[in-house]
Order: C-alpha cells, then structure tokens, then sequence
C-alpha cells in the first residue's frame, strides 16, 4: 500500500473515531448522570437475532436483566419479555459541542425497555454512554496539552536554534534537566501542590496546564535542530543579506521547515498525554464524579470487589486502543515523509 493511501487511511479512522466523541450525545442511548439504581453492576447485555425457542427476528433484541432476589449484583435474563432495538429514536435532549440541541439518538430499546450494551457502574449507570461522553475529556484533554507542549517547544526551541550562543547554551540545559526528570512522578508532585477541592472545570485546566507545561522539552530540542539547520540555508542567509528582520526570517523561512516535525510530534504526544490524563483521573487527582473520564471510570477498579468480581468495569481502558494504535500508526507515516524531506 503507498504510503500516501496509508495516511489517507489512518487520518480517516481516527477522524471517524473522534467523532464518535464528539457525537457522543447521539450515539449514547443515555445521559452521562442517568442512574438506574435497580440495576448496579448489571452485565453487558448480548444483541441477539434468535431467540432461546430458536426462532429468527429480523430485528435486533436484548433480553432484559431482572434482578435476583436476595442477591446483590446477580440478575438473570427476562427471556419472556424480548425488547426490540430501535434506530433513530426519540430521546432526552442534548447539545452538541455546546450548540446545537437535538434529541435524535442512534439507538434504543422499545417500550422504554433498558439496554446496556457494557453493562452498569455501582450507580446503575450505563458504562456504553459514560465511555462515549469520557473520551470527551480524555481526548480533548490530550489535544490540549499537546498544543500546549508543542508551542512552548517552538517558541523556546526557535529562540534557542535561531539566535544560538549564550542563549542556546540556557535554553539548552534546561530542557535537559526536563528530560531528566520522570514526567510521571513530576505530575503527582506538581498536582499535589495544588487544591483538591475544585469544580471539574478549573480541575480540567489545571490538569492540562500541568501536562502540557512538563512535556516540552523533547520537542524544543527537535525543533531547534530544524531551526539551526533551517538559518543557514542559502536563501535564508540571502534573505538576511537583503535586509529582512529576524520576525520576517522566522515567519516566512525558517518556521514553515519545522511544520512537519510539528505534525509528528504532535501524533506522538497526543497518545502519551490521554494516557497522563488517564493515569492521573486513575489516581483520583484529575477531573472527579460526576464527569466522566475513562481514567476517572477505571478508577473504580482500585476496589477489590469490583475488581474481583465485574470483569466489564474494565471496558473503559479497551476504548483507549484504537486511538493508541491509529496515533502510532499515523505518528509513523509522518516520520516516514518527514524523513523523506530532509534526507
């Protein structure tokens, strides 16, 4: 496959991925705070087309769980009462990205049936549309320290390869001592610093902020290799002959030669940052209950019984896969063609 077909490929399924996320109130048959404390811990349910009589539907259908008496967690399939899935339903009201509200879902049971594809948390809500609404703040907190990262690499690693000399020299160690440290244990560090009893917004900022101030010095120390290449070109050093100023060098000559670095290292990043996110809601230090994230929702798995005993609680951790691998995958196409550039 050409390497262009691949890139085409890739860029395609994430996109598609993404806006899973970003459509989450569509694709989610439930609000992300909708309980249903008759069923905590239910199971996921299984879609079936046949029935237990061995009777083909042509419409998809859950059988319903009812809950065992006397035990807690334990339920068993209402085989009497099957509950047709439908498409295009009626449902709650929800906005998307802030704007827009809709009520159109993309699925639903009939006669006000429950479905839960993953199953259910302790509260009885569904895991399907946590995980969905999660990807929101996981995803977005990545994005966001990413930018965050990769501007204060340009910018520091810019100065320190366009102007060289003492400047470099500073600049220089400093990222050194970035690289030094062991990012993870620097987050808990600088976290623990900060108040816990903030709204989830302010929590949101403060966790990207945090992350993306600590992951820039491996991108500065790329971007100024470019940059010290890029100032002694020929036609930079020409342009520097006729008079141009450093600002119109920058802009114009030597920082479109660092975009594609720019684009590799920002798929690398990405990845690495939802996991930070991830790993620090984990350790109940990012954004808490009731806003979902999927280090927030894994964060119940710190309790042995739920641990031991709801193999799908889970299930929030497999939604991290595809974007792993689709980032992976696209941070190694760019490299091949930034590569091809310079070499």
């Amino acid at each position: 496959m050409r390497q262009r077909t691949k890139l085409v490929l890739v860029v395609a399924v994430l996109l598609s991925i993404h806006a899973v996320v970003l459509l989450a109130g569509f694709f989610a048959p439930y609000d992300v705070e909708a309980q249903h404390r008759d069923l905590p811990f239910a199971p996921p349910m299984r879609v079936r087309f046949v029935d237990s009589n061995g009777n083909p539907h042509l419409r998809p259908f859950v059988y319903p769980w009812s809950a065992r008496e006397g035990g807690f967690g334990e339920y068993a399939e209402d085989r009497n009462h099957p509950a047709e899935l439908r498409f295009l339903v009626q449902g709650k009201p929800y906005t998307i990205v802030g704007l827009f509200t809709l009520r159109v879902r993309l699925f639903g049971a009939e006669n006000g049936a429950r479905v839960f594809l993953m199953g259910t948390d302790g509260f009885g809500r569904d895991l399907f549309s946590r995980v969905i609404y999660g990807g929101q703040i996981s995803l977005l907190a990545g994005l966001l320290a990413t930018a965050i990262s990769l501007l204060l690499g340009l910018v520091l690693g810019g100065i320190a390869g366009y102007y060289g000399s003492w400047v470099d020299d500073v600049l220089m160690r400093g990222t050194e001592l970035f690289l030094a440290l062991p990012w993870l244990y620097l987050l808990l560090a600088i976290r623990a610093f900060l108040p816990l009893q903030v709204n989830p917004s302010q929590a949101f900022l403060l966790l990207i902020v945090v992350i993306g101030a600590i992951g820039w010095a491996r991108p500065a120390r790329l971007l100024r290799g470019v940059v010290l290449s890029a100032r002694e070109r020929d036609f930079v050093r020409a342009a520097r002959g006729f008079g141009a100023s450093d600002f119109y060098l920058l802009r114009r000559h030597v920082l479109p030669q660092t975009f594609g670095v720019l684009l590799t290292q920002a798929a690398i990043l990405v990845p690495q940052y939802i996991l930070a996110e991830v790993t620090l809601s984990f350790l109940g230090l990012g954004v808490g209950e009731p806003v979902p994230s999927w280090g927030s929702m894994l964060g119940s798995l710190q309790q042995y019984h739920v641990l031991s005993s709801y193999w799908w609680m889970f299930l929030p951790g497999l939604a991290l896969v595809p974007y792993l691998l689709g980032y992976s995958a696209l941070a190694a196409i760019l490299h091949e063609r930034v590569k091809d550039v310079f070499l």
